[in-house]
């Protein structure tokens, strides 16, 4: 019941009030598309005045756009379901794939601070870890490079640097110049 403002009361039936629960639901999901395209406008804004790779912000746009009608979804289900269970669910589902979809990239990331924070090896030093050997020439928080002797150049997640022997190769390999002079 509706409290009218000529005090008395008007009598809305059930039926009546899913269909207007319905309704605001698909309103709200209408808002939350059209949300979404300027939402990723501004974030593509952001990326490129930090002057990021193109591909990126395409992949950033994608993203936002995603997530914004993603979130719409579970907020129109949970108006046209009419129960808050609805969106605490979405929120869990989403959080759970969120925290499933960046383990490995979180596993990459801390074995990089303990490979900088340990310093094992370093820029220059020739390694070798299972099926890659080479000479480092750089250690990122997430990816170490190696150079090989090819000339090729391997990116190496350095959770696989963390979490397989790595044998630190002492002597240059024949045929590469060596730092000492000759005697």
């Amino acid at each position: 019941m509706i409290h009218a403002a000529s005090g008395g009361f008007i009598n809305i039936s059930s039926d009546y009030t899913a269909v207007i629960f319905v309704i605001i639901g698909v309103c709200v999901f209408v808002v939350f598309v059209l949300a979404s395209r300027p939402l990723s406008r501004i974030a593509a804004n952001q990326l490129s005045t930090r002057y990021v790779r193109p591909e990126t912000i395409v992949v950033v746009r994608r993203v936002v756009t995603f997530i914004v009608i993603g979130i719409g979804l579970i907020a129109a289900l949970a108006f046209a379901l009419e129960s808050a269970n609805v969106a605490l669910f979405g929120l869990v589902l989403a959080t759970i794939v969120a925290a499933l979809g960046v383990q490995d990239l979180l596993k990459d990331y801390l074995s990089g601070y303990y490979i900088l924070f340990e310093r094992h090896f370093r820029v220059g030093d020739r390694i070798t870890v299972e099926p890659f050997s080479g000479m480092i020439t750089e250690i990122r928080l997430r990816v170490t490079l190696l150079k090989t002797a090819d000339g090729d150049v391997v990116v190496v997640p350095n959770s696989l640097l963390f979490s397989r022997p790595v044998r630190i190769l002492t002597s240059p390999p024949e045929g590469e110049a060596s730092s000492a002079p000759p005697k």
